[in-house]
């Protein structure tokens, strides 16, 4: 049975197929078929007519780095609550790290993920696997095998990896696959038990500090390696002015890397920690200083940082509820990303709507070798439709994640996702998720 929908008076972002314009889209069962004027050739006599005037249609928003915590941890997070909430944000897509318990290291565990993710997930749940066993840095994971049953990409993030020998062979063995290596950039002997941004306030605080450098080191280390084995390299969460110079010049001189920033590095600093120590604020790496945060959002205007990812961390209540030496590293970020960069960024005017759609929806495929999905005819229908003016406080009682620890609660933000499709699966239907996972549609 044939399934339409025809998407009226929307307006229309594509920087891939120069698209900033109103105008309608027909989607028939998994693909767009029409676009503009083009879709008064069709007979639409049977389709679902969403209005959506006011709003802005977008390619389907894509999240390279989060944490559903499944298998080992599903008390914090699993497929289903995890996919849930990134369908609330507006994502059609996310990817998932390997820092699961048993660690995705291997095939084995790689298929029951994706097993898993294709017959619950809410949204498209794609898996990055380990480079390393265990994530200890010390043998190489089963980069070939993995590679061959779908992991979109290596990293062991939580981890830095230690040896720069270790890290060389993990970009060589995995150059012939085309598979990028995502790599958390953490010097552990130099960062040591470092809780936040090593500066005035965790002197004031009596915390323990975690330099910049300890990022900065093997962010350059790896750089280096990315250019001497030609293996594309992706640096994630960047956080420090440093940093982006960093980037800024090894791009310039033909490096093969790309990289990544959260919401709370460009809109969070380290003065946001004060004497309740609230936990929330405790995030790996660390939020740093507002020079930092100004400097990340100039290398997104300016192209340097490729994409926009949340790092989605939850954690349990009980867990963030310790001593702030004690509690775990990370917060939640997917239900509030989004809305988010709208607010600080797009309606003031700092960033186009353009430039948001290449950060959160272009790049980030382009980064995991996913097919592109443009807002063009015979394209998959995976389209974000997103309500510019809607306004909405953060409180717990709005998240559809298990947990809830994210240091926006109290916000009060514009702009939020009314509607996703997914290969033409209506699966946010005017702020309200399908009842059944994508897979059951």
């Amino acid at each position: 049975m044939m399934n339409q929908f025809l998407i009226k008076n929307a307006h229309l972002v594509d920087p891939q197929v120069s698209l900033d314009e109103q105008g309608d889209v027909l989607i028939e069962n998994d693909a767009i078929i029409a676009v503009g004027s083009a879709t008064q050739e069709h007979d639409t006599s049977h389709a679902q007519v969403i209005d959506a005037s006011g709003k802005v249609l977008v390619p389907g928003l894509v999240d390279i780095h989060v944490h559903f915590r499944d298998p080992g941890f599903e008390y914090k997070e699993d497929i289903v609550s995890g996919s849930r909430a990134a369908l609330k944000g507006g994502f059609s897509d996310v990817c998932c790290m390997a820092n699961t318990d048993p660690v995705i290291d291997n095939a084995a565990v790689l298929r029951a993920v994706m097993s898993k993710a294709h017959h619950q997930a809410f949204c498209k749940v794609h898996a990055a696997g380990a480079c390393t066993k265990g994530l200890k840095g010390e043998a190489l994971a089963d980069i070939g095998e993995m590679s061959a049953l779908g992991a979109v990409a290596f990293t062991d993030d939580g981890h830095g990896v230690q040896s720069s020998s270790m890290m060389r062979r993990v970009m060589d063995y995995a150059h012939p696959f085309n598979k990028v290596i995502m790599s958390h950039c953490q010097d552990e002997d130099l960062v040591d038990a470092g809780q936040i941004n090593e500066g005035a306030v965790s002197t004031r605080l009596g915390l323990l500090g975690w330099p910049a450098a300890g990022e900065e080191i093997q962010i350059s280390r790896d750089m280096q390696l990315a250019q001497l084995t030609q293996t594309p390299l992706h640096i994630q969460h960047l956080t420090s002015a440093a940093g982006v110079e960093q980037l800024r010049a090894a791009k310039a001189q033909g490096v093969p890397v790309t990289c990544e920033v959260t919401p709370h590095h460009l809109f969070l600093h380290d003065s946001d920690i004060d004497e309740s120590y609230n936990t929330n604020f405790k995030v790996n790496p660390p939020l740093r200083t507002q020079a930092d945060s100004d400097a990340l959002v100039q290398g997104l205007l300016d192209g340097t940082i490729d994409c926009i990812v949340t790092d989605h961390a939850p954690h349990a209540a009980y867990e963030k509820a310790r001593e702030f030496e004690l509690a775990p590293f990370g917060m939640i970020g997917l239900e509030t990303s989004l809305a988010l960069m709208i607010t600080h960024l797009v309606a003031p005017g700092k960033l186009s709507w353009s430039q948001l759609v290449s950060l959160m929806a272009v790049n980030p495929r382009a980064i995991l070798r996913l097919d592109p999905v443009r807002i063009a005819p015979q394209s998959r229908a995976s389209l974000t439709l997103i309500d510019p003016n809607a306004s909405w406080d953060v409180t717990e009682q709005e998240f559809e994640s298990k947990s809830s620890n994210s240091a926006f609660l109290g916000a009060h933000l514009q702009g939020r996702a009314c509607d996703v499709f997914i290969d033409g699966k209506h699966m946010l239907i005017d702020g309200t998720l399908a009842h059944q996972p994508l897979s059951q549609q």
